[in-house]
């Protein structure tokens, strides 16, 4: 930050910045995470120097991002898997926990739901599904799972249920449903948006930029007269293509967006500044200030590792603005790098692989995915050892370089308006466990409100009184069906005796006849089916995908 104009300035990748001014000497505070501030005299007669001291030695090291931690536990490295010219974040599955060792668990909750649409296109393609394209907590995020409206001022209403685990008989399984509470569209405050469109060379396909026209146009028919709506660009240059125009400016803002035209190499790294200096020019305090990146990730112009981008927008989310992803594409889609962005960003990421997702991410859940209701959410659980003596949970797998790096952090996630999210963990229970209704975990949610300070807490106990599997309610079923679905996409060790026909015996009898999204489930299944012959994708598409 210079002194003077009270401008912030950000490095390049070695450390090196250039300052236009109009003083001969001027002061500056230098900050980056992991070092101690420090605060110089600039000379514009010569080149300055400064070394920064590190807080700790560990601080050299970027700052990995878990998704689950179990206290006091250290993981194995797992298996690594390439996925020909697209790009996903190698992931270790959750393996069983020894609940008297370590009975708490912790794991960061979220809107995210790329990981379906994702796996729905390879299916659609008659494709096998690269295993680290499954997250199967971004499956469950998908679909509605019944609603539950938290009392009075609460934020969440938390249910659970125990019951048995359909692919092993002696096992149980502990399902957490956390509702979140609805915003009333036409009450919540106005909206600064900056729609940052990937036009390059790349975007030229009928599945990228075209519909990412169409979709931003659906959703610009949403906005309010109060709303703000900018647009920059980037692709063969970087600039701003709509200055901020009132959401009530529908045919100025589609005539803007229908005029895009493809080119020129991916300057994503300048792109994202761009946004983010408009998004701070027209920002709206208690307001909802977001950026909504769209591109197939494809970023070969300036910062292109996962690590440079994480660190760039550890910098931009300290302005208080929100980062929403929008992945389009194929051959070259780069998962791995919108999950990073939109992680770090406190965000939220989807996969738009036909207009009908479009509609359906940024018209009838918009409120989902562009208002928060909570930050930094975590969900913890504490098994009773006495009733549990295993177990684990099904999603929220780290990232392969996370579990490897001991200065990884857990970071909560954005939880937006509306949305209803289920937990699944997998339960041996204890060899002392009794019939009777004892404690069988402690559960806890903790989060922020937007833009505050200060953490808020949820607590709730669940007991040993066992439902029926055939007793739960459609959205239990239904959700256990699509976990299990999606640990036979990823071949998981855990599910090798079960078939895509058990998967069809829990969630048919619960698919709702009028529900688009559980019929066409209903009809990925077939298709996975079909694909992966007896539980094993066909030699000539494995070779594809390992």
């Amino acid at each position: 930050m210079l002194h003077a104009t009270g401008y912030l300035y950000y490095s390049g990748t070695y450390g090196g910045f250039g300052i236009t001014s109009t003083i001969l000497k001027d002061s500056a505070t230098l900050s980056l995470e992991g070092y101690q501030p420090m605060t110089v005299m600039l000379d514009s007669r010569k080149e300055n120097n400064f070394v920064m001291k590190l807080i700790s030695k560990q601080a050299k090291k970027q700052e990995k991002r878990l998704m689950s931690v179990t206290r006091d536990l250290h993981s194995k490295d797992g298996t690594r898997f390439n996925v020909g010219g697209e790009t996903y974040s190698s992931l270790v599955e959750n393996n069983f926990t020894d609940a008297n060792r370590f009975p708490h668990t912790d794991f960061a909750i979220n809107t995210d739901k790329a990981s379906y649409s994702n796996i729905r296109r390879f299916l659609n393609m008659g494709s096998t599904v690269p295993h680290d394209a499954v997250r199967i907590e971004e499956m469950l995020n998908y679909f509605n799972l019944n609603h539950v409206a938290p009392s009075g001022e609460d934020v969440f209403h938390l249910d659970a249920k125990l019951t048995a685990c359909p692919w092993q008989v002696t096992n149980k399984l502990l399902l957490i449903k956390a509702s979140a509470k609805k915003l009333d569209l036409e009450n919540v405050a106005p909206s600064n948006l900056v729609f940052l469109i990937d036009i390059s060379g790349s975007m030229d396909m009928p599945n990228r930029l075209p519909l990412l026209k169409s979709a931003f146009k659906l959703m610009v028919d949403n906005l309010r007269a109060i709303d703000t709506v900018s647009i920059v660009v980037y692709g063969g240059s970087v600039g701003v293509w709509l200055n901020p125009t009132s959401g009530a400016e529908k045919e100025k803002i589609h005539k803007a967006i229908e005029g895009l035209e493809p080119g020129g190499a991916t300057a994503g790294e300048s792109g994202i500044r761009a946004a983010y200096r408009v998004a701070q020019s027209q920002y709206i305090p208690k307001g909802n200030n977001r950026v909504i990146l769209a591109t197939d990730g494809d970023f070969n112009v300036g910062q292109t590792s996962e690590e440079d981008l994480e660190r760039l927008i550890t910098q931009q989310r300290q302005l208080g603005i929100y980062l929403t992803c929008l992945g389009v594409g194929m051959g070259n889609y780069k998962d791995s790098k919108l999950e990073v962005l939109a992680k770090k960003g406190n965000g939220n990421f989807s996969y738009l692989d036909d207009e009908k997702e479009a509609e359906k991410v940024l018209v009838r859940e918009l409120t989902q995915t562009m208002y928060a209701v909570a930050d930094d959410a975590l969900l913890h659980v504490r098994f009773n050892p006495s009733q549990v003596a295993e177990y684990r949970l099904l999603g929220f797998d780290n990232k392969y370089s996370a579990v490897s790096d001991t200065t990884s952090v857990l970071e909560g996630g954005e939880l937006g308006s509306g949305h209803t999210l289920m937990a699944i963990f997998e339960l041996v229970p204890a060899a002392t466990a009794k019939a009777e209704a004892l404690e069988l975990a402690d559960i806890s949610l903790t989060y922020k409100k937007p833009k505050d300070s200060v953490h808020n807490e949820i607590r709730s106990k669940v007991y040993s009184t066992e439902t029926a599997f055939d007793q739960l309610p459609a959205e239990y079923r239904l959700a256990t069906g699509v976990a299990l679905f999606g640990s036979l996409l990823k071949e998981s060790k855990f599910t090798k005796q079960a078939s895509w026909n058990d998967v069809q015996n829990i969630v048919v009898p619960v698919a709702t006849q009028g529900d688009f999204l559980q019929q066409e489930f209903l009809l990925l299944l077939e298709k996975a089916k079909k694909i992966y012959y007896k539980g094993k994708p066909p030699t000539r598409l494995r070779s594809i995908f390992r």
